[in-house]
């Protein structure tokens, strides 16, 4: 009997399960022993659902929306598209696309829904379409001197280009300088703790991509016309649909983690990886702890990481044959940002639902999923109403409204030490300043959660990042995938990619990694077909 291929996945996020789950299917389980280690207790990473008090919190929101057809393909493998109305799309009339033969989520729960995308920015006491759009609502808003000086600002900027060497200048040249510092500055120092200025103009690249005052007046005009968009015509930051599990992010995830065992692979969770080990250019094995101190060696013939580069040379330097100084000195460096989620239960709202958007409540709430606070007099950086996003993440969905704040924060800084309660009076300031909630008595019930190492930044040792992912694929056969174990700003459908990248390599014994780190990079990666 030949000995199977074994492999060890660090990370039960949605990069490793990923992987996981693509070595074991279709039989792949006669050929590879596959073993994931989580460091927690839950699966996800970032992508988990909280669950509390019944209610049910996702971190940061995720959309799921891909252009990779194999990553919309696989979701639907998971999670059944649905098949007849939910909750409130029954109760309020509102139409979607139903898939033949589909589950009812009413009577099931392993099913995926499709829900309307409304976000919108909060701005000088005004709410404004998400991403900026240009009509009568923004005019009002602006008001007639600052609608021109932004549109002088605009032309100006197609004439005078500024050289992409920061993310201050990325912005200016694609929305003009006044639109730049209304919407975009602030909101960006909020998120990341530094002026855009001090940030690479990478990241603008990743993530907002063809996303410019031509492509807002683009996609107004498409949306005019009868004809159907295709994905690939869509830039993200503008799609108007997109699917979401019933009960959040985190139950896809716990059914991909059910079904990896099911096929025979091994899931460790509180197995937190500390020393990795190397002979002969090669990864030979990994050394784990859990919570009581216990450590158990792995030996494997492939590594597919999804932790933290700090933290994989850190478990190097663990080793009696460390990383080099110069490489861990780019590792250390590296910056993250840190998230926290305040989630306030409360009976209403006090802001109106002034759309044609029929929603649940009474009286409705807004339509919104996100609500981006780009108000530089607010803390908060964007609003979730959970209601929205799935009607079974509430448990009152008819007579309570369950608002998710969002703060960006440094692990160990002020505000991520302030107590459960502390966070919470922050929290509920914020949104009475804010005219969201008339005030504290409405408030019914409220859970904070902190998510360290959230956002990878894209500054200080970042600009030598190359220099360390050459030293790591030296390594044959480690593989970093997902958002963290490549310190890229990834999307949930990237993560998934990079993991399905890494397999098809370990199946096909391709050597170079390019296609792995190529995923969602401005030059190979573009968000379309």
């Amino acid at each position: 009997m030949v000995a199977k291929h074994r492999v060890v996945v660090i990370g039960g996020g949605p990069a490793g399960l990923t992987a996981a789950y693509e070595l074991l299917r279709d039989g792949g389980a006669d050929k590879f022993d596959v073993t994931v280690l989580e460091a927690t207790k839950e699966f996800g990473g970032i992508s988990r659902t909280v669950k509390y008090n019944g209610n049910r919190m996702d971190i940061g929101g995720h959309r799921f929306f891909s252009k990779d057809d194999r990553v919309m393909q696989w979701w639907k493998e998971i999670l059944p598209l649905q098949g007849a109305p939910s909750y409130d799309d029954k109760k309020l009339g509102r139409h979607h696309d139903l898939e033949p033969g589909g589950p009812d989520p009413e009577k099931t729960d392993a099913v995926m829904l499709k829900r309307h995308r409304i976000s919108r920015i909060f701005w000088n006491r005004h709410f404004l379409d998400y991403p900026i759009s240009l009509n009568f609502g923004t005019f009002k808003a602006m008001g007639v001197k600052l609608t021109f000086k932004a549109g002088f600002s605009y032309l100006k900027s197609m004439v005078h280009k500024l050289p992409e060497t920061n993310l201050e200048n990325f912005y200016i040249n694609r929305f003009g300088r006044q639109l730049y510092s209304m919407f975009f500055e602030g909101y960006t120092e909020k998120l990341w703790g530094r002026h855009p200025s001090q940030i690479s103009a990478d990241w603008g690249a990743q993530r907002v991509k063809g996303l410019s005052v031509v492509a807002v007046l683009k996609n107004a005009v498409q949306k005019m016309l009868p004809k159907k968009r295709s994905s690939a015509e869509v830039e993200t930051s503008l799609i108007e649909e997109f699917w979401y599990p019933k009960l959040g992010p985190g139950q896809l995830w716990e059914t991909v983690e059910e079904r990896v065992r099911e096929m025979g692979g091994k899931v460790l969770t509180d197995a937190k990886v500390t020393q990795i080990s190397q002979n002969d250019g090669k990864v030979s094995s990994l050394t784990y702890e859990n919570s009581d101190g216990d450590t158990t060696v792995l030996e494997a013939e492939d590594f597919i990481s999804s932790m933290p580069l700090k933290d994989l040379l850190e478990a190097f330097n663990a080793s009696k044959d460390p990383a080099p100084a110069d490489m861990t000195k780019i590792a250390v460096g590296l910056p993250y940002r840190d998230f926290v989620t305040v989630g306030l239960l409360v009976k209403r709202l006090a802001i109106k639902n002034t759309t044609d958007m029929p929603t649940l409540g009474n009286p409705p709430i807004v339509p919104d999923n996100w609500i981006y606070v780009q108000d530089p007099g607010y803390k908060v950086g964007r609003l979730q109403i959970f209601n929205n996003w799935s009607p079974y993440l509430v448990k009152d969905v008819d007579d309570t409204v369950w608002v998710g704040l969002e703060y960006f924060a440094q692990e160990g800084d002020d505000f991520w030490n302030l107590s459960d309660e502390q966070a919470t009076k922050f929290a509920i300031k914020e949104l009475t300043r804010m005219h969201v909630i008339r005030g504290a008595a409405d408030v019914i019930d409220s859970h904070r959660e902190r998510v360290p190492k959230a956002y990878p930044a894209y500054f200080d040792t970042y600009s030598q990042i190359d220099e360390l992912i050459e030293w790591l694929d030296s390594f044959g056969n480690l593989y970093c995938v997902g958002r963290n174990g490549q310190h890229h700003y990834n999307n949930q459908d990237h993560s998934m990619a990079t993991a399905m990248e890494a397999v098809g390599n370990i199946k096909s014994g391709k050597t170079s990694k390019k296609n792995v780190w190529d995923v969602n990079t401005e030059k190979s990666y573009h968000e379309s077909k």
